[in-house]
């Protein structure tokens, strides 16, 4: 090993130390306790181990770096500026939390260069990262020879608390990550005060029981911390590495306190802190040989990926591995979904929509051969497995499925961190009352813009017997409300493929909202268009100026059809509109919009809340579905029990033409 200047690598974390009080003060606002604390930590691990090219912040044989911690910011921004990102200048440090900044108060990814991912709710980041982590061996195993690299993770004691790491770090455990290394704040402080106030786990035997290679070292013994990182790549084990840290370290009066966690120091203690830390520069400066030293670990990441480019440019598989960092194929997904449909149209399945989700998937995972499925171990009831594909197993990280586990949380962030590394297109399922414990992970997913696929099966009380506690009734609406997410609710077979195809091919993450119960086809019609682009259609139009519109979504778009039926017997016309995606019909111009849903009074059909429906509904409008929790009995009998039928549509309908009260 190169022998390290010990004083230089004090200075080049203490520069750490400096900008991350220096812009907290400046902004009276943020976190310099966890900056502070882990600068030695942070630095031994970027000046010793890390890979990085700031001058091409993308280049997929990086290694990692998460921010699992969020709140400590500025010990990121601080790095990335020393590196010399051309987007992190002093500008931006100065700027910190301010309007318009790269340096929000969490980590934002997309928002500036080199950030991993959007952390801030605590334990996403480590989650997160075992989706990195296991990428990263899905990739190797298909292009050893181009894939080489680390994910590297600082967590605090708030994100080892929270529920979502349990699941993250059994799975990692199990899947033998070895490429995977946390590098623990082990400070002892929350903001509440001391962790022992709420917490007495041995963290590391909690590790170790589930399959980690653990170590525990003194954070600010910089030889012990590079130590303790070259044993955990030794290692064939994700590695977990307690450093013992003083939180806001270097700050004489306030280090070691939970009053250092989340407010700026004081001039009078930066001051003193300065003294302390044998750093006599000025706010915001920094000496010639610092930002040299942190320019030099540049220049070696600048010089990694030169050596990783050429190997790509001599590699027989240069194509292919480049073919996988870029977007779904498009038109050949077109192709293969258009001649599904039209096979589709003129067999005419009655089918629950997770069949016919089993169905489109055979023709996808067929045409994007970089798909990857799983379940929440219900890969039985979501039918998310199509044929031929291999479990990926420890050690074994060849094949396209991956069984989660029961840890719909951790599923759904693990996603996150395949989609974030790239190379791969996620999906994963689990029942859509469920969603509550994705949720969080999905928000973040929606934040960032990944493209992951949610497949949510079970979508309504037509599943039956299981009764209210699997029944969702309030789920589209609150999945509804997450902005940048696409809730897909699809009617039949045709819906149901036309929504993958979608869902593959936009930018951000999707919900797609299945049926356990048979539905009948609806589009019988040979097709080229994907009509569900539009978010909602009209399926069945009146020969006649229309008296009512209907409009339902799902499992409901048959008994909107039924409804129009009767309704054609009292000569009174109904247009049917099917809806399977609310997002997309919100971005569709006025004209169309109002093409569709015209002005005679309309009716919502969907088995669930009202609430969010005010796209489609009028305050005088009427709706049938439900008001609360379901119950448990067959689908038909529950259907009937809370009065969404036909006959009910049919009668709200009339009543609605006669201009009487819809709420009455």
């Amino acid at each position: 090993m190169t022998r390290i200047d010990e004083a230089l690598e004090t200075k080049m974390a203490n520069a750490i130390r400096a900008l991350a009080m220096d812009a907290v003060e400046a902004a009276k606002s943020g976190h310099p306790g966890a900056p502070m604390g882990m600068a030695d930590v942070a630095t031994v691990l970027f000046h010793r181990f890390m890979r990085v090219d700031p001058g091409n912040h993308r280049w997929p044989d990086r290694d990692r770096f998460v921010l699992s911690a969020g709140h400590g910011s500025m010990l990121v921004y601080a790095i990335h500026h020393l590196l010399g990102y051309d987007d992190m200048g002093m500008d931006q440090i100065r700027a910190f939390r301010q309007m318009g900044s790269r340096t929000a108060g969490h980590p934002e990814y997309g928002h500036a260069q080199g950030i991993e991912m959007t952390t801030g709710p605590l334990g996403q980041g480590i989650a997160t990262a075992v989706g990195m982590a296991l990428a990263e061996r899905m990739t190797h195993a298909r292009w050893p020879d181009l894939t080489d690299h680390w994910t590297y993770v600082i967590a605090g004691d708030g994100c080892l608390m929270e529920g979502i790491s349990h699941e993250a770090i059994d799975l990692a455990g199990h899947l033998r990550l070895g490429r995977l290394i946390v590098l623990w704040d082990d400070n002892g402080i929350t903001i509440d005060g001391g962790t022992d106030l709420s917490a007495s786990t041995d963290q590391g035997a909690r590790f170790a029981a589930a399959g980690w290679h653990v170590q525990a070292v003194n954070g600010h013994d910089r030889e012990a911390v590079a130590a303790a990182i070259g044993a955990a790549r030794g290692d064939g084990r994700p590695s977990m590495i307690a450093c013992r840290t003083v939180i806001g370290f270097g700050a004489p009066n306030k280090q070691g306190g939970h009053d250092v966690h989340g407010a700026p120091l004081g001039a009078e203690e930066i001051a003193a802190a300065r003294k302390a830390l044998d750093w006599p520069h000025d706010p915001f400066a920094l000496p010639e040989d610092v930002a040299a030293a942190w320019a030099a670990i540049a220049t070696r990441g600048a010089q990694a990926r030169a050596s990783w480019a050429a190997r790509l440019d001599a590699s027989p598989d240069r194509a292919a591995f480049l073919a996988a960092q870029d977007a779904p194929d498009a038109r050949a997904l077109r192709k293969a979904i258009a001649g599904h449909c039209q096979r589709l149209a003129q067999d005419r399945p009655k089918v629950a929509t997770r069949k016919a989700s089993e169905m489109a998937l055979e023709v996808i995972n067929a045409t994007l051969p970089l798909t990857v499925g799983g379940s929440a171990d219900l890969t039985g009831s979501n039918l998310t497995r199509s044929k031929g594909m291999a479990t990926i197993r420890p050690g074994d990280y060849g094949g396209r499925y991956v069984h989660y586990g029961i840890r719909e949380h951790a599923m759904a962030a693990v996603m996150n961190g395949i989609a974030l590394h790239g190379g791969f297109v996620p999906y994963g399922g689990t029942f859509l009352a469920f969603a509550d414990y994705s949720r969080p992970a999905i928000r973040l997913g929606a934040l960032m813009g990944v493209p992951v696929v949610h497949v949510m099966t079970h979508d309504s009380i037509g599943l039956g017997e299981d009764g209210p506690t699997h029944q969702p009734v309030e789920h589209l609406a609150s999945l509804r409300a997450i902005p940048n997410l696409q809730v897909f609710r699809p009617a039949d077979a045709v819906e149901t493929a036309e929504a993958w195809e979608i869902a593959l091919t936009s930018p951000g993450p999707s919900v797609l909202a299945l049926s356990r119960q048979n539905l009948p086809a609806v589009r019988v019609e040979d097709e080229d268009a994907n009509r569900s682009r539009r978010g909602a259609y009209v399926l069945r139009a009146t020969p006649l100026p229309r008296d009512v519109t209907l409009i339902a979504t799902g499992s409901e778009v048959e008994i909107a059809l039924a409804a129009a039926d009767l309704l054609r017997a009292d000569r009174i016309n109904a247009a049917v509109v099917s809806a399977p995606c609310f997002e997309l019909f919100a971005r569709q111009d006025r004209a169309y919009r109002q093409g569709v849903l015209c002005d005679a009074p309309r009716i919502g059909v969907e088995a669930a809340i009202r609430q969010g429906w005010d796209l489609f509904l009028r305050p005088d409008d009427g709706f049938v579905g439900m008001t609360g929790f379901g119950a448990s009995a067959p689908a038909p009998a529950l259907y009937r029990h809370f009065g969404i039928t036909p006959e009910a549509v049919a009668a709200l309908a009339r009543n609605l033409v006669k201009g009487e009260d819809p709420w009455r």
